[in-house]
């Protein structure tokens, strides 16, 4: 197998398990007798925590000699916090287990995210490939899932989480390539990189590419939580819903796997990337405010391939040309818990009073955090360009 396919294979195994957990988690909370407080509480704990455990474990992730042991050590921890939380009868003991679970769940995308970036810039394949099947994986595991909980048992769901988790682990032991963190025999002392992790943070233009990519990210929010309730208030069906939600997600995916490759070839960079989904999504989550009928749904679910898709790779790709080999982990996940851990966290908990009190016109708020992140990218242009490039790695793809 090629590097590309070893890292494809990952992601299958990965996203399937997000495919699952993401919409059908409160599905076996609920069948397990828990109230929508308690629901509510363990989906959320992992999710906010983000904002200490996601450092936290990229700097223990940078402290191995290759990038393949913490995710394979990560995928041993999921399957034991799932396996826990499906195991146990008592709240507080499902509790610890699923936050573990889905603690090393949310560690385990940027860490994948960064080995993949190295491999692509060294070897030459488009990351987008692998990360494409990954989506692939997640649609079929949604769809797989949605169709054996017709006539299986819910906990069919926490089997598939603890089998996959085990799965990965053992892919990313035994198959994914030995790629070093950094060059040379020794990793970076501990100390030195919780020093670098400070340093990002007081980084004015990394924290302002994060901030830009974050925003347009986290503008996702009120679609997520509340789309499928207006549709249903303007006569759509669920039926319907779910095509359109699928529609979005098969767009993503012809945009990783067609557009990009050509887009690195004719050279565009991942500013002018960014620049395109942060507009998009100013266009996308206006017109949405207007409630628009059924047939402009179609097209505005297509825009998820730049609003989504679009920002999520040129922020990695601005992010790895804006550090340094031994902190490209660490700076993967405070953009990862920018985006899908503290602004979306927020933005998820205006929501629902924007929902209350003005409806769509919700959408409104993401329009202006979009527009917000389109603002704090327009400068970086200048300064993507004075940034040079550590001379012990490979240039990154534009």
């Amino acid at each position: 197998m090629t590097a590309a396919q070893r890292m494809a294979l990952q992601y299958v195994l990965l996203f399937g398990a997000t495919g699952v957990s993401l919409p059908f988690a409160g599905l076996w909370m609920r069948a397990q007798g828990l109230s929508g407080a308690e629901i509510g509480t363990l989906l959320a704990a992992p999710m906010l925590a983000r904002v200490v455990t996601g450092p936290l474990l990229a700097v223990w992730a940078d402290g191995f000699r290759y990038r393949r042991t913490p995710i394979a050590l990560m995928g041993l921890v999921m399957a034991a916090g799932y396996a826990l939380a499906g195991l146990s009868d008592l709240y507080p003991v499902r509790a610890i287990g699923w936050f573990v679970g889905a603690t090393a769940m949310g560690a385990l995308v940027p860490l994948t995210d960064v080995m993949t970036l190295r491999l692509a810039a060294r070897i030459g394949f488009s990351f987008s490939l692998p990360r494409g099947a990954g989506s692939a994986a997640f649609v079929a595991a949604n769809i797989a899932m949605g169709a054996l909980l017709l006539h299986g048992p819910v906990d069919g769901v926490i089997v598939w989480l603890v089998v996959s988790s085990l799965g990965l682990a053992a892919v990313a032991a035994l198959v994914l390539p030995a790629q070093t963190v950094v060059e040379g025999p020794a990793a970076v002392a501990g100390l030195e990189r919780f020093r670098g992790l400070g340093r990002l943070l007081v980084d004015p233009l990394f924290m302002t590419a994060i901030f830009a990519i974050g925003a347009v990210q986290a503008a996702h929010a009120f679609q997520y939580g509340f789309s499928a309730i207006l549709w249903k208030t303007q006569g759509i069906s669920e039926a319907v819903t779910g095509q359109l939600w699928a529609f979005g997600v098969v767009v993503e995916i012809a945009l990783m796997w067609l557009f990009e490759p050509w887009r690195r070839r004719v050279g565009i960079g991942p500013w002018s990337l960014l620049m395109v989904g942060s507009a998009a999504a100013v266009v996308r989550w206006s017109a949405m405010a207007l409630a628009p009928p059924l047939w402009l749904l179609w097209p505005l679910q297509a825009l998820h391939a730049l609003t989504f898709a679009a920002t999520f790779l040129a922020g990695l790709q601005i992010v790895e040309r804006l550090t340094r080999p031994d902190s490209h982990t660490a700076a993967q996940t405070l953009s990862s818990v920018l985006s899908a851990g503290l602004l979306i966290g927020l933005a998820t908990a205006a929501s629902g009073p924007l929902y209350d009190r003005f409806g769509a016109g919700g959408y409104w708020a993401m329009a202006a955090m979009a527009a917000a992140g389109l603002i704090a990218a327009i400068p970086l242009r200048r300064r993507l360009g004075e940034v040079r490039p550590d001379p012990r790695s490979p240039r990154p793809a534009a």
